[in-house]
């Protein structure tokens, strides 16, 4: 794939093209402003909400962002949402009612996608006084559309509690995390990086094969399912996951050292 190159780049934020300061290099801000000089489109694909973009926006000022592990499309020039796919109250309601069955001591936040909803237990890592940001009852929470349910365990491992979280959620869910945490993040029944990236690349008349995607942790896998089998490259940082890793078509250096731009200017 010497003379591959892309129709699109998708990248993932956390870990992959922010640096740990949530910084984004001048090297890579220059990369990017090259590629889209040449008409190729940048998509941040990420678990975060909207309103964690503003940052971001504040630097690249374009393109389109599938935040929320892919239920909600955002245009990031205008701040402007342009899809959604939540999780429904009576789904939010059930998921919420076994879960807590299951294991007492396990905690829910809701994320809306402007704004967010937490039990008074649970302890959110960001954020915590921010504007949009409230303290509710899980009936309060679960009484309306959400774009992402959230689940927290104090003690338990992560994998052991995300795996918990898909026994109980099954069908009725997509399950996935990004953190070192003991936190599972639920998505609407088959909502995942890979469907939101499909839809925009759809906008712009671009397939799989000619995507390029980066990314680090188990929420990008999907996305990197959905390109390498589609003939695109699916990037992993040197960091990854082991499970994003093993099924990476590449790998390039992590993400202090510049490693999207560095692959980037490879092609």
């Amino acid at each position: 794939m010497s003379d591959w190159r892309p129709r699109l780049i998708a990248s993932d934020m956390d870990g992959t093209l922010l640096r740990h300061d949530e910084s984004v290099s001048a090297a890579t801000v220059a990369e990017l402003a090259r590629w889209r000089a040449d008409g190729v489109p940048l998509v941040l694909a990420t678990g975060r909400p909207p309103r964690w973009m503003h940052g971001v926006r504040e630097v690249l000022r374009y393109g389109t962002a599938v935040c929320c592990n892919g239920a909600v499309l955002l245009d990031l020039e205008p701040m402007e949402i342009l899809d959604e796919a939540p999780l429904e109250p009576d789904a939010l309601q059930a998921i919420t009612a076994e879960l807590r069955a299951h294991h007492a001591t396990m905690w829910f936040a809701v994320e809306y996608g402007w704004e967010f909803r937490h039990e008074p237990i649970y302890r959110p890592r960001w954020d915590v006084d921010a504007p949009g940001v409230a303290v509710a009852t899980l009936d309060e929470m679960t009484a309306a559309p959400a774009a992402k349910l959230l689940a927290r365990h104090e003690s338990m491992t992560r994998d052991a509690f995300v795996q918990l979280v898909e026994e109980v959620v099954g069908v009725r869910g997509t399950v996935t995390n990004s953190s070192t945490d003991a936190l599972a993040e639920i998505s609407a029944p088959g909502i995942t990086k890979a469907t939101g990236l499909a839809k925009v690349a759809a906008g712009h008349g671009v397939g799989p094969e000619d995507v390029v995607v980066f990314g680090d942790m188990p929420n990008d896998i999907a996305a990197f399912e959905w390109v390498r089998d589609g003939g695109g490259r699916a990037v992993a940082m040197a960091h990854a996951h082991p499970d994003l890793l093993a099924v990476a078509t590449d790998v390039t250096g992590g993400n202090d050292d510049d490693g999207v731009a560095t692959f980037l200017a490879s092609l």
